[in-house]
C-alpha cells in the first residue's frame, strides 16, 4: 500500500479500538443513572461491568480465529456491527436482562476489534513501520482514560442513553470505509472448524471471569471455599486440560500448539501475563492516595492524570523506537520504570509530589509494555496466517493477568488490614513479581535475532 492509503488504514483503526476503549471509559458516570431508571441493585450493577468483561475475553480469541480463516475485513466488520448492535440494544431495552444482554454482545464484539486491528497491521505496514503504527494503537487506553469522564459527562446532561447511542454513527463510518480500505483474503483453504476446541475454552475462560469477578477480596479463604467461587474454578481446572488436548487433534485449532514451539512466543506469554498482573495494581492507586495522603476520591482520580498523560504520549513514541532498538530492550526499560514506581509506593512515606512522580514513572514503563512491544513480537513470530489467531491469544494473556492482579491486590490489602499498610503490603508482592518478569525479559530476542526473524 501507499503512504497515504496506509495512513487512511490507520485512522480507521484507530477510530474502531477507541469506540471499544471509550466504552470502558465511559460507561461509570452512566451506571447510576442507569441504577435508578431500572431500580438495579448492586450486584446487578456490577454485573452490567463485569459481564462486558466476560464476553470481551471469550470473543477475542473467537473472532481472532475467525479473521485469520475468513478475511480482515469481514471479521472486524462483524466486531464493530456486533459492538453497535449491543449498544443499540442497551439504547432501547425494556429490563434489565436485555440492558445485560446488550452488554455481553457489546463486550463479544469488543473483542475482536484490537487482535484484528494488530493483524492487519501485520499484513499491511512494512515491518519498519508496524511498531510506530502499535504505538499509536497502545495510546488509545490512555487518550480513552482522560476524554472519557469529559465525554460521559457532556452526554449525560441530555440521557445515559446518549453514552450508547453515540456510538451508532461512528460505528456506521468504521463500517463504510473498512469496506472501502482493508483486506478481504481469508485463508485460501478451509479446514473443519473447531467447535470444540471454541467450546472448551470459552467455558474455561468464563469460570475463571465468573470465579474472580465473585471472589470477595476482604476474605479471600471463606470466599474461595464459597459455591460462588470454587466450582467455577473448579470448572476452569477441569476444562483447560481437555482444550489442550483438543487443539492438539484439531484439523485448524483455535490456538494452535505450534504457537508454542516458538521460545519467543513462550516468553511473550508469560511476560504478558505478569505485566497484566501489575497493570491491574494501576486500579488501586487512587485508593492508596485516598488511604495515604487524606484526599477525596475525585482528587485522586485527577492525581492519576500525569501518568495516564505520560503513558498516553510515551506509547507511540515507543512504538517507533522499536525496529531501531529491538523490543527486548524496550520491555526491559518499560519494566524497569514501572518496578520503581510500584517501589516508590511500596516503601516510601506518601506524600503528594512522591505519588505524582512515582505515577509518571510508572506511565513511562506501562507505555513500553502494555501498546506495541509485545504485539511486535508476536507479528514478528506468528506465520502471516496466525496473525490474529496469536495476537488474541496475546490478548487473553493480558487480561487473564489483570484479572489475578486485582484479586492478588484485593487480598492481599485487606490480610494486612486494608489502608496505607495493606496497599503498600500489596505493591510489594507486585514489585517482587516485576522483578521476576524482569529477569524472563532478559531470555528475549536480540535486536539483530528480532530483525533477521522479522524481515
Amino acid at each position: 500500500m501507499e503512504s497515504g492509503q496506509l495512513n487512511r488504514v490507520l485512522a480507521l483503526l484507530f477510530v474502531g479500538v477507541l469506540m471499544g476503549a471509550l466504552d470502558l471509559a465511559i460507561v461509570g458516570p452512566a451506571l447510576p443513572a442507569m441504577q435508578t431508571d431500572f431500580g438495579m441493585n448492586n450486584r446487578e450493577l456490577s454485573w452490567l461491568f463485569n459481564i462486558y468483561v466476560l464476553f470481551q475475553l471469550v470473543g477475542t480469541p473467537l473472532l481472532a480465529k475467525m479473521s485469520d480463516r475468513y478475511g480482515r475485513r469481514s471479521i472486524y466488520m462483524l466486531s464493530v456491527s456486533g459492538f453497535a448492535a449491543g449498544s443499540l440494544l442497551l439504547v432501547v431495552s425494556p429490563s434489565v436482562e436485555f440492558l445485560l444482554a446488550g452488554r455481553a454482545i457489546q463486550g463479544f464484539g469488543a473483542g475482536g476489534i484490537f487482535p484484528v486491528a494488530a493483524a492487519i497491521i501485520g499484513d499491511t505496514f512494512p515491518v519498519e513501520k508496524r511498531g510506530g503504527a502499535l504505538g499509536l494503537m497502545g495510546a488509545v487506553f490512555g487518550l480513552a482514560f482522560l476524554i472519557g469522564p469529559v465525554l460521559g459527562g457532556i452526554l449525560l446532561q441530555f440521557s445515559w442513553h446518549w453514552l450508547f447511542l453515540i456510538n451508532l454513527p461512528i460505528a456506521a463510518l468504521i463500517l463504510l470505509f473498512a469496506w472501502r480500505l482493508l483486506p478481504a483474503a481469508g485463508a485460501t483453504e478451509l479446514k473443519a472448524f473447531d467447535w470444540r476446541g471454541a467450546l472448551s475454552l470459552s467455558l474455561a475462560l468464563a469460570g475463571l471471569a465468573v470465579a474472580v469477578t465473585n471472589f470477595d477480596s476482604s476474605n479471600p479463604a471463606a470466599s474461595i471455599a464459597s459455591l460462588e467461587v470454587w466450582p467455577w474454578l473448579l470448572l476452569m481446572a477441569v476444562l483447560l486440560p481437555v482444550f489442550w488436548r483438543v487443539e492438539n487433534r484439531a484439523q485448524d485449532p483455535i490456538v494452535k500448539p505450534s504457537f508454542f514451539q516458538s521460545g519467543q512466543i513462550r516468553l511473550t506469554m508469560i511476560i504478558a501475563g505478569g505485566i497484566g498482573t501489575v497493570e491491574s495494581s494501576s486500579v488501586f492507586f487512587p485508593a492508596l492516595a485516598v488511604a495515604g495522603l487524606g484526599v477525596t476520591e475525585s482528587t485522586a482520580a485527577w492525581l492519576m492524570l500525569p501518568s495516564v498523560l505520560a503513558m498516553t504520549v510515551a506509547s507511540p513514541l515507543v512504538g517507533k523506537m522499536l525496529h531501531s532498538v529491538g523490543s527486548r530492550l524496550i520491555v526491559q526499560l518499560g519494566l524497569a520504570c514501572v518496578l520503581t514506581g510500584v517501589l516508590m509506593y511500596a516503601l516510601l512515606e506518601l506524600t503528594t509530589t512522591l505519588f505524582i512522580v512515582g505515577g509518571i514513572i510508572a506511565g513511562f514503563g506501562l507505555a513500553g509494555l502494555l501498546g506495541a512491544p509485545l504485539r511486535y513480537i508476536v507479528l514478528n513470530e506468528a506465520q502471516a496466517e496466525d496473525r490474529a489467531s496469536a495476537q488474541g491469544l496475546l490478548t487473553v494473556f493480558l487480561a487473564v493477568g489483570q484479572l489475578l492482579g486485582a484479586a492478588i491486590v484485593g487480598g492481599v490489602a485487606a490480610s494486612r488490614g486494608g489502608g496505607v499498610v495493606g496497599y503498600q503490603s500489596s505493591f510489594v508482592v507486585l514489585a517482587t513479581l516485576t522483578g521476576i518478569i524482569l529477569l524472563v525479559a532478559f531470555l528475549l530476542k536480540s535486536q539483530q535475532e528480532e530483525k533477521v526473524n522479522g524481515e
